[in-house]
């Protein structure tokens, strides 16, 4: 049964020009789609709630942060979630087995494997794959004042930051269980990884109802690349400098306000925050392998 398809389009996510996305929507896509580019911050999201009722099939075509304003929408509804992804690091797109070639991921949309998945929200707010404070948070921040996008950007970042930062001290409950931690960082995740196969908590499932909290402890800076080198071996949890805690309901309370990140995506936030899981909330057509 064909869909009716909407393509939301965010021009300049990843860097990468997406003027020719459409004739290949025309190309590959079978089935009848409407196109539309987005025109700036929460456009996508205005775009999906308007259409969630008119629409079978919503497609995100850009980065983490594009599928976060798109799916926020789309939560507890009918509507199937479609992703091409055009991000800096595709992190949920990439757990999900989503092709990272374009023409691929649209034809990807023609088998129509959906699953259906967690989402989680914290004080409030959706995310998707992953959410954080701390050291992570920090360079999101940093990331998103840059005038460059990607992988290389991200990482030099991080290496310039790295030497100033200085870890926090944390009150942690997670399904009423107390624990105080000092952390280089925090992170929820939903999925395992943050994008670019760099996977913090490998383990992790979007369809297990459970979130995984992944403190990774403060630690001596000859050690940074030897933990990059476990995210991208899959072996983060078998450093003694992360420990991973699942849950449901979590709530952290730090000592000052600062930033955190939903989905990649920086934003200020207070003392203390409250984060929930969301089971099976959320229909999205996965890879042909995903499992």
């Amino acid at each position: 049964m064909k869909r009716k398809t909407l393509f939301i389009i965010n021009p300049i996510s990843g860097g990468k020009k997406k003027d020719g996305v459409p004739e290949l929507i025309n190309a590959c896509f079978k089935g009848d789609a409407t196109t539309i580019f987005t025109n700036g911050v929460s456009h996508a999201s205005e775009v999906a709630a308007g259409a969630v009722d008119d629409y079978d099939l919503i497609v995100a075509v850009g980065g983490d942060g594009t599928v976060n304003e798109i799916a926020s929408a789309l939560v507890g509804s009918k509507a199937v979630l479609g992703i091409v992804p055009c991000g800096s690091g595709n992190g949920l797109s990439r757990f999900l087995g989503i092709p990272m070639d374009i023409k691929e991921a649209i034809e990807n949309l023609n088998e129509g494997k959906v699953a259906v998945i967690d989402s989680a929200r914290a004080n409030g707010k959706p995310f998707f794959n992953m959410a954080g404070m701390g050291f992570d948070a920090h360079i999101s921040e940093v990331f998103s004042h840059g005038k460059k996008r990607g992988f290389i950007t991200y990482i030099k970042s991080s290496l310039q930051e790295i030497f100033k930062y200085e870890p926090q001290a944390y009150h942690i409950e997670i399904d009423g269980t107390s624990y105080e931690r000092k952390a280089f960082m925090l992170s929820f995740a939903n999925s395992s990884q943050y994008g670019n196969n760099a996977h913090v908590s490998p383990q992790a499932s979007v369809q297990d109802g459970l979130l995984d909290v992944c403190v990774i402890k403060p630690f001596p800076l000859y050690r940074f690349i030897e933990l990059g080198i476990r995210m991208f071996t899959k072996t983060t949890n078998k450093s003694r400098f992360v420990e991973i805690i699942r849950g449901k309901h979590i709530v952290i309370r730090r000592n000052s306000p600062g930033p955190m990140h939903l989905d990649g995506e920086p934003e200020m936030a207070g003392t203390e925050i409250e984060i929930n899981i969301l089971p099976q909330s959320l229909n999205v057509i996965v890879g042909k392998d995903f499992k």
